[in-house]
């Protein structure tokens, strides 16, 4: 696929959706035009049902992302009008990242700041490499961390340690960030790719509607609201799929199911 930016990579492997976030020099820090290349990223790793899982990462082995590109600001958000602006340019990519029905996980080595850390924050899941460091640095810039991100760092590490982070902007590492459900596991910098491409073919062997199912249920739950129509709807599909005949029929004849998402 052609994309709007050299700075945003996107491969398939298998089950396996790549995208990499391709700023090495500038330590992965995300522009306008890498927003809206991620929008086009996933809207084709929507559109492929063999894309089971996606990953995402930095390239090289310094950063995720290390937060906004701050060289952008004073040309594109150099007040609130023009930041609204940015974001709703910005907001394809944020979209496509929220609304994608199979699960993402972050692979974070280095540094994860900012909007980097909002980032992976939006991911299902976050695995971190030994000598990750976290931090969000926005009461540093007199700016506000605000909407969603906000959301997903309280429903990860509750009110008291959100305040912390946000009031404080210090640097914390990979250990804290376990320690208070930021993170979901750190592995050994050589091993990182590897451990987490290997959770990915784990995902990818179980039962895609199963997860779809799940991703929207733990989803609805995590709502003020939740749409219990939403929840039932999900787990009538999956009861009345033909995946569910596959999976019974296979215990039955003790063999591996063969899963067609239907």
């Amino acid at each position: 696929m052609k994309l709007s930016t050299d700075k945003m990579l996107a491969r398939k492997e298998g089950h396996i959706g790549w995208m990499t976030f391709n700023n090495p020099d500038r330590r992965n820090a995300m522009s306008l035009e890498m927003w809206e290349a991620v929008g086009e990223i996933m809207a084709d790793f929507q559109a492929d049902e063999n894309v089971r899982v996606v990953v995402m990462h930095g390239a090289g082995d310094k950063a995720f992302i290390s937060g906004a590109d701050i060289s952008q600001f004073e040309k594109m958000r150099a007040d609130a009008a023009m930041t609204e602006k940015y974001n709703a340019r910005a907001e394809a990519g944020r979209k496509a990242i929220r609304n994608f029905d199979r699960p993402i996980i972050a692979m974070i080595r280095g540094f994860c700041m900012g909007g980097g850390l909002g980032i992976a924050m939006s991911a299902d899941l976050r695995f971190a490499a030994e000598g990750s460091t976290f931090g969000i640095p926005a009461a540093r810039l007199s700016i506000a961390y605000t909407g969603e991100n906000i959301v997903n760092l309280y429903n990860l590490v509750g009110p008291s340690r959100a305040k912390d982070i946000l009031y404080s902007a210090r640097r914390f590492d990979e250990q804290e960030a376990l320690s208070i459900g930021l993170i979901n596991r750190v592995l050994a910098a050589d091993k990182l790719e590897d451990e987490t491409r290997a959770y990915c073919e784990t995902l990818a062997d179980n039962a895609p509607l199963s997860i779809k199912a799940h991703k929207v249920i733990l989803g609805e739950l995590s709502k003020k609201n939740p749409d219990q129509s939403k929840i039932d709807a999900v787990a009538t599909m999956c009861f009345d799929s033909a995946d569910y005949k596959e999976g019974r029929t296979a215990f039955m004849e003790k063999r591996k199911p063969v899963w067609k998402g239907a």
